[in-house]
């Protein structure tokens, strides 16, 4: 998970003239325009030696019936484009550098918008049958980044590697993290291959011997917690995490982690104080408070200092150019709808403005 990092050959689109078609992106123009084809000539059916053309209406109902379904393969195909990006950063990327790893995630992301805003214009000028598509490349717009936060969003998602990649920076390192011995160092590396392609059960037994040979092997004990959290063993993994916190005090993965394995053993109590823990060493990490925010929110129907936390999350997330700042959002709206059944609607705008958010 801790690998050397070497930057990738930029390819930002500079201006709209200049489109990235990769074979995927083709792909969607293609099936563009055969739609338009189909909507501008005659599209006919030839059987018995019989044609029968599409009246405009009909190319029009036709258009708007698969819009809805093209609209979401657009998005996907963009955002997956968008993730095999990410993919190659995480493959690369070198641990403690997450001002840089956050800027190779939005390249991977602003690679991917405009090639999505002409498909999505496009498809939208057959249903209106407006000819002429204006591509915005304004980043700081808000049309650009319209399109941006819906791949954006799409990543948060579904896309693991960025997942993966965004946890796993910063770490605070000590003569323990790493590993001398040459067996322990061979084990880790091939469970490292298994953990990144999301492989926890097979990666398991390789970190478990880089341990076994090198028992102070704080980063390889992070993976065995990793690995055994994500197969279902909560207690071997708060193990395996508090002895990487005895080797290297002040690891990240640990600190973070260890709250994460008690809210899913629903001991929330001891998940807040493991995340107040986690702020000691990381006081501005917005993991920590949105941790809090989520069970505040979801499981102990503390909403005031749930919102709070969140609210604190949420403007970490956008001060970082952080994706996972939708998931605040998608928080402080469910939040927001609890709140007002239950007669606290002023009580939450309270919070929000106390926190400097706009509730607009």
């Amino acid at each position: 998970m801790r690998e050397h990092y070497c930057e990738k050959p930029a390819g930002i689109i500079k201006n709209i003239l200049s489109f990235n078609y990769k074979h995927g992106s083709m792909s969607k123009f293609i099936l563009l325009f055969l739609l338009l084809a189909c909507t501008s000539l005659p599209c006919s059916a030839q059987k018995d030696n019989k044609t029968t053309t599409l009246s405009p209406e009909a190319s029009k109902q036709l258009i708007n019936q698969i819009a809805p379904e093209t609209s979401k393969r657009l998005l996907s195909s963009s955002s997956r484009e968008a993730c095999h990006c990410i993919d190659s950063v995480l493959q690369v990327r070198k641990v403690g550098d997450s001002t840089k790893i956050l800027q190779l995630v939005r390249h991977c992301i602003s690679s991917e918008v405009t090639t999505y805003q002409l498909s999505m214009k496009m498809l939208e000028s057959l249903k209106s049958g407006e000819k002429n598509i204006t591509i915005n490349s304004d980043q700081n717009s808000a049309e650009y980044k319209k399109y941006y936060r819906e791949i954006e969003d799409w990543l948060v998602d579904s896309c693991d590697s960025l997942r993966l990649l965004m946890t796993s920076n910063e770490e605070k390192e000590t003569e323990a993290s790493y590993s001398n011995d040459p067996e322990a160092i061979k084990q880790y590396n091939d469970g490292i291959k298994l953990l990144n392609k999301g492989d926890y059960a097979g990666a398991l037994p390789y970190f478990k011997k880089a341990v076994e040979a090198d028992s102070r092997f704080a980063y390889a004990w992070d993976n065995v917690g990793i690995c055994s959290r994500r197969t279902g063993d909560l207690d071997n993994a708060l193990k395996a995490y508090n002895k990487s916190l005895e080797l290297s005090p002040g690891g990240k993965t640990p600190l973070q982690n260890i709250p994460v394995v008690y809210e899913m053993k629903k001991e929330y109590a001891k998940a807040i104080e493991a995340y107040k823990n986690f702020l000691n060493y990381f006081p501005h990490d917005a993991e920590a408070y949105y941790g809090m925010g989520r069970i505040g929110i979801l499981y102990t129907d503390d909403m005031e200092n749930g919102v709070d936390n969140m609210c604190k999350a949420y403007n970490l997330y956008v001060k970082n150019n952080s994706p996972y700042r939708s998931d605040a959002q998608s928080n402080l709206a469910y939040a927001y709808k609890k709140m007002k059944e239950q007669g606290k609607e002023e009580q939450f705008f309270t919070i929000l403005k106390n926190n400097n958010i706009s509730a607009k």
